[in-house]
């Protein structure tokens, strides 16, 4: 079985934040509106709306209000923000928007509201009236909690806890995964093949649908005219349909385009199929793929795909951070993927997307004044203001012991009166290397982590020892970002040492999903014989060796 997660990270584990002033219709806002902002969305056929969430979980809404999108209970546009009282106080988890347009948003608790375009159903309320403001939708959700949801032009898509599929609205072309072409009033459950599995996330494109299992099996249905269900041939599917083209493949993402789709897989590879008139596909040609191509195979390991069905325009960011784009770009086809200036992937369909909507919901920063945490992170060895030094291989590192006292459990306890580190202006290190008693330090001091998969065991280790449980989940997190057919076993070992149980299962599933190539490895054969054993025991209670 191959590791999926609903959360996915950058190799540099911290949240990655927009400045969203990019979209021209932020420049509306007033500086104290734009610092208010948590959470933002531009969408709309023309990029001319946006939902925003402050910080004390307030929706504002402002722009052309097609199809009564904004939700304010009439049809005006407005060029002032407007909010939303019906969902003051709802912390979002995802949210999703159409053609027509129609919205699609999930709460922290698992409520599922929408509004706007409603010609075919599309906002599950068994009606086809406009959705003047936002309506909680409960039909076949009753008990459920929902926790990311997709839009298509007109259908909908709703992803729950417990990993089962719901669809809803236009169904022209099986896009409902119903079996029929009839269309679906309120959410029904998707079931067929996916019957028994669980789904890990979803994407749409304009009439198509797709699905993540938490075994990395993608699944389609809908239209397929282009291939972007990547079945190998151009029929509609009514019901959804396995890729056979991505077996022995294990999927963690998926990003649907207009008529084009992407996946990434566990090693960090990148696939794409369907249409590519505008070299969306990123092959360097413009023939459209009815089955999954690798593309980008000479960059280095893929972190995240970006697409969005409102546009034609491709995006991916590699482990050290470079962002790529391609497909239609400001009206060019760039049939190749291009190296950009960007830190994100959502900088390209500011820039470059055609209409300039956002593909995901965004987190903000404001770079007008330093936060306390961003005053901390600057003063990170800084001689100037330190009153304390770690030597590590001969190396200077320094700190404040009021940082450190504050934020670790081992400094409070370390520099009592009674032990002897109180008094010393230099406390030398021995049993970590310099790169990673740099990296925890680091860490007390900005929340986040930036070393290899290599280092990082040796930073497990560390927080390990100091008890730091919230270092530990975030090297566990990089670890898997970094984990490949050569350094799998080692993780896993690494994992087993230091009772790290959730990176422990993810290696386990990762070694057993690419068994035959993990076997080969010099790390697999230098184990001791115990591990081994027991590997190899529980490897077979999961039918890895079965025919």
């Amino acid at each position: 079985m191959c590791p999926v997660s609903k959360a996915r990270t950058a190799g540099i584990f911290c949240v990655a934040m927009v400045d969203v002033s990019k979209w021209p219709l932020f420049t509306l806002l007033s500086a104290q509106e734009l610092a208010s902002i948590r959470q933002a969305c531009i969408f709309g056929a023309s990029a001319n709306e946006a939902i925003y969430i402050t910080h004390d979980d307030e929706v504002y809404v402002l722009g052309l209000n097609c199809s009564n999108c904004l939700g304010t209970g009439d049809s005006q546009s407005t060029i002032v923000a407007k909010k939303l009282d019906c969902l003051t106080g709802k912390k979002l988890v995802s949210l999703s928007y159409g053609s027509g347009p129609h919205v699609l948003l999930a709460t922290e608790e698992g409520e599922l509201y929408a509004w706007g375009h409603n010609g075919y159903s599309q906002l599950g309320n068994g009606t086809t009236n406009q959705g003047v403001s936002p309506i909680l939708v409960t039909t076949n959700l009753q008990n459920k909690k929902v926790t990311e949801v997709a839009c298509g032009s007109h259908h909908s898509l709703a992803l729950t806890h417990e990993g089962e599929v719901f669809a809803w609205g236009y169904n022209n072309c099986g896009q409902v995964g119903s079996g029929s072409t009839a269309n679906q009033p309120t959410p029904r459950k998707v079931s067929n093949c996916l019957q028994n599995k669980v789904m890990v996330s979803i994407a749409c494109g304009q009439t198509s649908s797709m699905a993540v299992a938490d075994n990395g099996e993608v699944y389609g249905w809908g239209y397929n005219g282009n291939g972007q269900l990547g079945l190998g041939n151009n029929g509609n599917q009514l019901t959804p349909s396995r890729l056979i083209g991505l077996q022995g493949l294990c999927v963690l993402q998926i990003a649907s385009g207009y008529a084009h789709s992407l996946a990434l897989t566990d090693e960090g590879l990148l696939y794409a199929w369907g249409a590519n008139t505008y070299g969306q596909l990123g092959t360097g040609n413009k023939s459209n793929q009815l089955s999954p191509v690798q593309v980008m195979t000479e960059k280095e390991r893929i972190v995240e795909i970006a697409a969005c069905h409102s546009t034609h325009t491709s995006a991916a960011k590699t482990q050290s951070g470079q962002v790529y784009m391609w497909g239609q770009c400001r009206g060019q086809s760039i049939v190749l993927p291009h190296l950009t200036h960007f830190s994100s992937t959502d900088d390209v369909f500011a820039c470059f997307a055609t209409p300039s909507v956002m593909w995901r919901l965004l987190s903000m920063e404001h770079d007008d004044f330093l936060t306390v945490a961003q005053s901390l992170k600057k003063e990170f060895d800084n001689p100037e203001t330190s009153d304390l030094k770690f030597s590590v291989d001969g190396k200077y590192i320094h700190v404040h012991k009021a940082v450190l006292k504050i934020r670790c459990e081992h400094f409070r306890s370390m520099f009592q009166s009674h032990w002897n580190e109180d008094m010393k202006e230099v406390i030398e290190i021995d049993q970590f290397s310099y790169p990673v008693y740099r990296s925890f330090l680091e860490f007390l001091y900005t929340d986040s982590v930036d070393l290899p998969p290599e280092d990082a065991i040796g930073l497990l280790d560390l927080a390990t020892s100091y008890c730091e449980n919230r270092l530990k989940k975030l090297c566990q997190h990089i670890i898997k970002r970094g984990i490949t057919v050569e350094n799998a076993f080692s993780l896993l070992s690494a994992a087993i040492r230091y009772d790290a149980e959730d990176l422990e299962e993810f290696c386990f599933k990762f070694c057993v999903n690419h068994l035959t190539e993990v076997t080969q490895t010099a790390a697999f054969w230098q184990i001791d014989g115990n591990m081994l054993k027991e590997f190899i025991c529980r490897a077979s209670h999961c039918g890895a060796f079965k025919n």
